[in-house]
């Protein structure tokens, strides 16, 4: 039942359903409802109750004598339901139902790439930091024999032609330097003090700056905003509007938002996900909770055409809800403008989707509960402020598509909450990327191309001066292409004509400057052509790039450039960086690269210039958190990196994976790994590719196993020998003293404890299991 907030009347949407099965029923027909989720037989069976139908819940189609006493619920899929009277039977659909199709999210090709700095970026010669020893250069992976076991190691050089290898199963201890453009990176020397001292003299800058983030940290856990409401059965109804099915990250981000609005600390949480990953369903989710707990929202984007479009989108979705939804831009005329801010102030409006314009100080809102930001970092320092004094009151959701790293880091020192979507939403392709100088065939065939499939092209020009003129000769070039020109100076109404006309698929291409950048959605718009790309930022061309590709087809991207020779470094730099990272999901590998470009200084502003190139930026962030988790006085987790010495070579042999940057990936996969299930899961991940494992590989994995165990039990060291396992205990470790203590009561020959924490197991000769099995058996029964 929908109530009508205007004249108190209510709608029983359900009326006419409850006729067609009492009617079906009377003229003795075996009626069955065909869900194709089992929550949605659930939620259908849960609305038919009250109008006193008890429906029968089927797993399956009964195949005996069907019932005509009542309805049925039965699990399956048909593309519309039938009557059959001469067989007494009549179906119907939960779309036919709920008037809306469900489609399940088709699996990624690749899995996304979710680390910053992925290993396989690493080259021989390229810097790298390692947490004891400090900056060195990697040298090559290279195996060593030692006493007949051979190994692995990576090669790190340090000054003074100092060398270190280091075992690949404690990869983790190296992480790739990124530092600042144009600060040169000096070699440490190793065991030398230089490093502590550099390590020290960046905590020291880090605890003066963490100050200011602290307090307004602090005042966000003593505020008390509003708490809303859990879900009930109108948001389940809400979510069911959702066409896709979510996927995981989403699912996660989505929860943890609810969970942050249902807590009465207000909200200031940034999602963050690659383009076109679906953070405005996250959105949606999010005012739809707000909403049905009477308060306002206000929706904040970066441009007028992106207003519009998320406009359209929340009148769509919220189309069968009394909520009254405005758009406040310049597209609508002065007199629209000062209704709105009314309705405002008296609370008449449930949503409102606006630029800078929501910011501006005739703006009051009656009840506001919820502020939703979209790519934050493209307001200007004033609309910040205001943003500031909003955070301290209201919950803040901020979407991002371009990490940009100063708000990345400050979610991760928990000054801001972070969710993470890196899982792409469909069967989605990458986007093939072209970079070539401007050619007139080049780009006629890109456009008779994208033509042929019946979709919609974009062709960016930046210049105000030249587009008209740039739109002529592309109409001479294709002839019979209907063309539309969009840019920032058009007046209000022909902006919105022409949008209105893209998303209408009235025209085949438009010529438009970087108005388009941030979140437009023309899912038929495939094929995007963006002339003297060089001009560009990274993040900005990614974010123009990510403008196609949003639905099932390939989408194709032309960077055209001025010949190599009139390139600046720094446009080389990112126009590789852009072709490297073209795979689904690079948005942060950008970001970090836009960050090496750019100068860490301008993120983090000069003053730290310095200090990310002393130790890199990873390590920066590192030594920030830690810094951080002191100043809040959270307990400091003893940070255990146990050392593994077993007397069998292991290593992944080059005639099973002969690719160098693979064995690289998986080395640092495995030397990351935290859980046994991650353990075992790789092993069956490497048969499934590679083949049965050969007996080197067999044993890292073991290996692997070993170190995954003695983290988690706070072991420093395992050697084992021919006969003998020798456990070095740490302070904080979590073995059972009981079980410890009842092992060398009954049998103190074979287990040992020393005072210093030194535990040690003669194993027994010739027993079946191998040493490897025997030591992993003793590991957890200790647990």
């Amino acid at each position: 039942r929908v109530t009508d907030r205007g004249n108190g009347q209510t709608e029983d949407l359900l009326k006419p359903l409850i006729e067609w099965i009492n009617q079906m029923l009377a003229s003795g027909l075996a009626l069955y409802m065909v869900c194709q989720t089992k929550k949605q037989a659930e939620r259908l069976q849960g609305l038919l109750m009250p109008y006193g139908l008890s429906p029968h819940l089927l797993r399956a189609f009964p195949g005996d004598d069907p019932r005509k006493d009542s309805p049925c619920i039965c699990l399956g899929e048909l593309s519309s339901g039938f009557v059959w009277a001469k067989e007494a039977l009549a179906t119907i659909t939960d779309n036919e139902i709920f008037g809306r199709i469900r489609r399940g999210a088709k699996l990624p090709k690749e899995a996304p790439r979710t680390r910053w700095i992925a290993f396989e970026d690493l080259k021989t010669g390229d810097l790298v930091v390692h947490t004891e020893h400090g900056i060195g250069r990697y040298n090559g992976l290279i195996k060593l024999e030692v006493t007949d076991i051979a190994n692995d190691f990576l090669t790190i050089e340090y000054r003074d032609g100092d060398r270190l290898y280091v075992p690949v199963d404690r990869m983790n201890c190296v992480q790739k330097y990124v530092g600042v453009d144009g600060m040169a990176a000096r070699l440490d020397k190793m065991g030398g003090k230089s490093w502590e001292r550099v390590k020290e003299r960046v905590k020291k800058s880090i605890r003066k700056m963490a100050g200011e983030l602290l307090k307004l940290y602090a005042w966000r856990r003593v505020q008390k905003g509003h708490a809303f409401s859990p879900p009930d059965r109108h948001f389940a109804d809400f979510e069911d509007g959702f066409e896709y099915e979510e996927t995981r990250d989403q699912s996660r981000a989505i929860h943890e938002v609810l969970a942050d609005m249902e807590s009465p600390v207000p909200m200031d949480r940034l999602v963050c996900g690659d383009v076109g990953y679906g953070k405005t369903e996250i959105a949606l989710r999010a005012a739809f909770k707000a909403v049905w707990d009477h308060k306002q929202v206000a929706f904040l984007v970066p441009t007028t055409v992106l207003a519009e479009q998320h406009f359209q989108t929340f009148e769509k979705r919220f189309e069968p809800y009394p909520v009254e939804i405005e758009s406040l831009s310049r597209f609508r005329s002065p007199s629209q403008q000062r209704a709105i801010v009314r309705k405002l102030k008296k609370g008449q409006v449930d949503i409102v989707i606006g630029t800078h314009r929501l910011l501006q100080k005739d703006i009051a809102f009656k009840n506001l509960g919820l502020v939703i930001i979209d790519e934050e970092q493209r307001f200007g320092v004033a609309h910040k402020e205001r943003l500031k004094q909003l955070r301290r009151s209201v919950d803040v959701l901020a979407l991002t598509a371009t990490p940009i790293p100063r708000t990345l880091h400050m979610s991760l020192m928990g000054t801001r909450d972070l969710s993470v979507i890196a899982t792409p939403p469909e069967y989605r392709y990458a986007i093939k990327t072209y970079i070539c100088p401007f050619d007139d065939t080049v780009v006629a065939e890109a456009i008779y191309r994208e033509l042929q499939r019946g979709g919609q092209i974009f062709f960016v020009h930046n210049n105000i001066r030249t587009i008209w003129g740039m739109a002529r000769h592309l109409q001479g070039l294709v002839s019979g292409l209907r063309i539309g020109v969009a840019h920032g100076r058009l007046i209000d109404e022909d902006l919105e004509k022409v949008m209105l006309q893209l998303l209408h698929r009235e025209i085949d291409l438009l010529v438009c400057t970087s108005i388009i950048e941030s979140g437009l959605d023309v899912p038929s718009a495939n094929t995007i052509l963006i002339n003297r790309a060089d001009k560009f930022g990274l993040a900005q061309i990614y974010q123009l790039r990510g403008r196609v590709g949003r639905a099932d087809e390939q989408a194709y991207a032309y960077l055209f450039i001025p010949h190599e020779a009139g390139l600046t470094k720094d446009a080389r730099k990112r126009l590789k960086v852009l072709m490297e990272h073209s795979n689904l999901g690079a948005g942060f590998q950008i970001a970090m690269s836009d960050l090496q470009i750019r100068g860490g200084g301008t993120i983090l502003g000069p003053s730290q210039s310095g200090h990310i190139a002393a130790v890199g930026y990873e390590m920066y962030l590192d030594l920030m958190e830690r810094t951080m988790s002191e100043l809040k006085g959270e307990p400091a987790e003893p940070d255990v990196d146990p050392e593994i010495k077993v007397n069998r070579s292991a290593y992944i042999p080059e005639t099973y994976i002969s690719d160098i940057d693979q064995r690289l990936v998986s080395y640092k996969r495995l030397a990351r790994m935290a859980e046994p299930s991650e353990v075992v899961g790789f092993h069956e991940e490497l048969r499934d590719r590679f083949g049965p494992l050969p007996e080197p590989a067999t044993a890292l994995v073991d290996k692997i196993m070993l170190k995954v165990i003695c983290k988690r039990l706070g072991i420093q060291r395992l050697e084992l020998a021919d006969r003998r396992l020798v456990l070095s205990l740490s302070p904080d470790c979590s073995l059972s003293p009981k079980k410890l203590a009842y092992l060398i009561e009954k049998d103190p020959r074979r287990f040992r404890l020393t005072p210093d924490g030194v535990f040690t197991v003669t194993m027994r000769s010739g027993q079946s299991p191998g040493p490897l099995e025997a030591t992993k058996k003793i590991l957890q029964d200790l647990v």
